[in-house]
């Protein structure tokens, strides 16, 4: 469990990094994900930790709270929340799935749109090794049903030699060369 939190604390960082770097005036600018410009995409991410956070400690899922505001403290709980190793025990009682699932969508969330938000405002991106490889796993998994329920769009074609997390995005259904 170390190393999974210890990419989950490198995704936080590497996210974060891109948060303090949007200002006021970026908000609505267009992101990958058609359906959120900058703003509306920093409010979900910000929702989503909170969410992933109380689900890593059993607890009620809070009800949905999108300000950007808070984000950077509510991935720092999530960070935190995972740390526990009771957080990857048993199945989340909301979706069903075994926790480590759970915290691998987290992790996704927190790099996909971390990724989206760079992009977005015109800042880099880097995505270690490990942590591409196991966003790809993660996706490689879970696309078929995310695309079935709507959550992630149609795949983009990548070359197949293209790097683990340039495969992943293209699976996430995001464009690698995508620019605002």
């Amino acid at each position: 469990m170390d190393a999974m939190n210890e990419m989950l604390s490198r995704a936080a960082d590497r996210t974060i990094g891109v948060v303090r770097g949007i200002g006021d005036d970026r908000f609505g600018l267009p992101t990958p994900c058609t359906e959120y410009d900058v703003r509306a995409l920093l409010g979900h991410l910000s929702w989503v930790a909170a969410m992933m956070a109380a689900l890593a400690r059993k607890e009620q899922v809070p009800p949905q709270d999108t300000e950007p505001a808070a984000l950077e403290g509510r991935v720092r709980d999530m960070v935190a929340a995972w740390a526990d190793p009771a957080a990857f025990e048993g199945e989340s009682p909301m979706m069903g799935l075994p926790m480590t699932v759970v915290f691998q969508m987290g992790l996704g969330d927190l790099v996909f749109h971390g990724w989206d938000l760079a992009r977005a405002t015109g800042q880099d991106y880097e995505v270690d090794t490990e942590t591409a490889e196991a966003t790809l796993a993660y996706i490689e998994q879970m696309a078929p049903m995310a695309r079935q329920n709507g959550v992630i769009g149609e795949e983009v074609a990548v070359p197949a030699d293209a790097p683990p997390f340039e495969r992943a995005l293209g699976l996430s259904g995001r464009d690698p060369a995508w620019k605002p």
